[in-house]
């Protein structure tokens, strides 16, 4: 076996933005993706850092944002995109979670594009409400 060889199966590292604090261990981000999918059949699901501004300036409203979760690809470069959002959630109440990558969170959102971001807002009444706050649970208190 030569050096290239065991070079090219050694997995590559991710980049990781310096501010992508809380980061998802691998089986909330699993939970995580899983919401994000589901929620995306579902149509109730903002992705971009655009559309996500928007809707959480839109509703300050801290009863409605209970239901809300905030997926954030850690490995968006440059960091600028991105380094207002988490003072913007935790303005308003919503949750927020690092994810490792851009490219897992955009198949999971339904696109083929990459996705820096996705908000996900259910109803009280949606069937997915259960997965939702065991993934709310797992978030650590630090950013409400």
């Amino acid at each position: 076996m030569s050096s290239s060889e065991s070079e090219s199966e050694a997995p590559k590292k991710l980049y990781l933005s310096p501010i992508a604090k809380p980061l998802a261990d691998p089986k909330l981000t699993l939970k995580l993706l899983k919401l994000v999918k589901k929620a995306s059949k579902d149509k109730k699901i903002s992705r971009g850092v655009k559309e996500v501004v928007k809707q959480v300036k839109k509703t300050k409203d801290s009863s409605r944002n209970k239901n809300r979760i905030c997926i954030i690809a850690g490995d968006v470069s440059p960091i600028d995109v991105i380094s207002h959002i988490p003072v913007l959630l935790e303005e308003s109440g919503i949750k927020y979670i690092y994810v490792p990558s851009k490219e897992s969170l955009g198949t999971a959102s339904s696109t083929k594009r990459p996705t820096s971001i996705a908000l996900v807002d259910l109803d009280n009444d949606s069937e997915h409400k259960k997965l939702l706050s065991q993934c709310l649970e797992k978030i650590p208190a630090v950013n409400i």
